[in-house]
């Protein structure tokens, strides 16, 4: 199994980017681009998930890291 050297290969955080993405197309239509609070909360989450799968894999040790994928999947779990 290959080592993992940058986050950004980290089919998680590739996938997450993508959700963002996506977030942000489909939040500025419609009734959905009018609901400030909202579109606000969810980018927010959205931008969570791949922060803190970056976080935590550059603070080196996994514990840590397992923290913050937990709170990643959180965040997505805010989205759906």
């Amino acid at each position: 199994m290959a080592t993992i050297r940058r986050f950004e290969d980290i089919e998680a955080w590739k996938k997450g980017r993508e959700l963002r993405k996506q977030i942000y197309k489909h939040s500025k239509r419609g009734e959905f681009a009018r609901d400030f609070a909202l579109i606000g909360q969810i980018r927010r989450a959205t931008i969570s998930v791949t922060s803190n799968i970056a976080e935590g894999f550059e603070r080196g040790g996994n514990k840590e890291f397992i923290q913050f994928l937990s709170q990643a999947k959180g965040s997505c779990g805010e989205l759906f």
